[in-house]
């Protein structure tokens, strides 16, 4: 049995904003196809270690790696395109432009890469039919369900293939009955499509949607566990 390979790596990882430390020397592994949630407290540090490992931030020490390859040290254009190409975002406020309609809001990645407008859309298009969009295509954010937008948000971070998702509270702004379709969603696209996935959350019931939890603390991991089982059941019996 191959073991997974890791695809994204954090080692010592350090972060301060003035006198307050974010991050306090954190080792994080994630591998090929799991899902991690990261939990904690606000003002734990769990959002600037998703900025540090998407490169949105760099550390002020430590490594960030992407198959073997440093993120850190790469300058701005370089970590914006690799945001572009190799990672995928989904945000709690979806974060769509309100004047595109939703297949162009899931192009745009491919767009700003170059492709050609006719071409993105065609690509974009083939995520509707798997994740619940069909005929929803020319509909703007304002006339889509706060449900339909986070699919929108969905198919726009994995249309580019990405090695990597993160979400940012993806189910904050939704109802407990949307937000746990949405994660299913979210957990089980990203599996089949072999992307790790880096979801921060508040919500225990959103973490056992995933494959391991860890817990951020004053700027260090707490705790690093595999999903619980209530998790595991409710994963296996949405399957059924």
């Amino acid at each position: 049995m191959n073991t997974p390979s890791a695809v994204l790596t954090g080692t010592g990882l350090f972060k301060s904003y003035g006198m307050a430390r974010a991050l306090a020397g954190v080792d994080i592994v994630v591998t090929a196809g799991e899902s991690l949630a990261v939990m904690g407290p606000s003002g734990s540090g769990k959002s600037t270690l998703l900025h540090c490992l998407a490169g949105i931030e760099r550390p002020d020490s430590g490594e960030v790696l992407l198959d073997g390859e440093r993120v850190d040290q790469l300058r701005e254009p370089a970590r914006s395109e690799l945001r572009r190409t190799a990672f995928g975002f989904v945000f709690q406020s979806g974060q769509l432009l309100p004047e595109l309609p939703a297949d162009e809001n899931v192009a745009l990645p491919l767009m700003l890469g170059g492709m050609p407008r006719r071409a993105a859309v065609e690509q974009a298009r083939q995520w509707f039919g798997p994740l619940g969009l069909q005929g929803l295509e020319a509909r703007t954010p304002g006339q889509l369900s706060g449900g339909q937008a986070q699919r929108v948000a969905i198919a726009r971070a994995l249309v580019g293939k990405p090695k990597v998702i993160f979400a940012d509270e993806p189910t904050g702004a939704l109802d407990q009955a949307t937000g746990m379709e949405v994660i299913h969603l979210l957990t089980d696209v990203s599996r089949r499509q072999g992307a790790a996935l880096v979801l921060v959350t508040h919500d225990a019931n959103v973490a056992r949607w995933c494959d391991r939890t860890v817990e951020v603390r004053d700027g260090r991991l707490a705790g690093d566990q595999a999903a619980a089982q209530t998790g595991t059941d409710a994963k296996a019996g949405s399957r059924r």
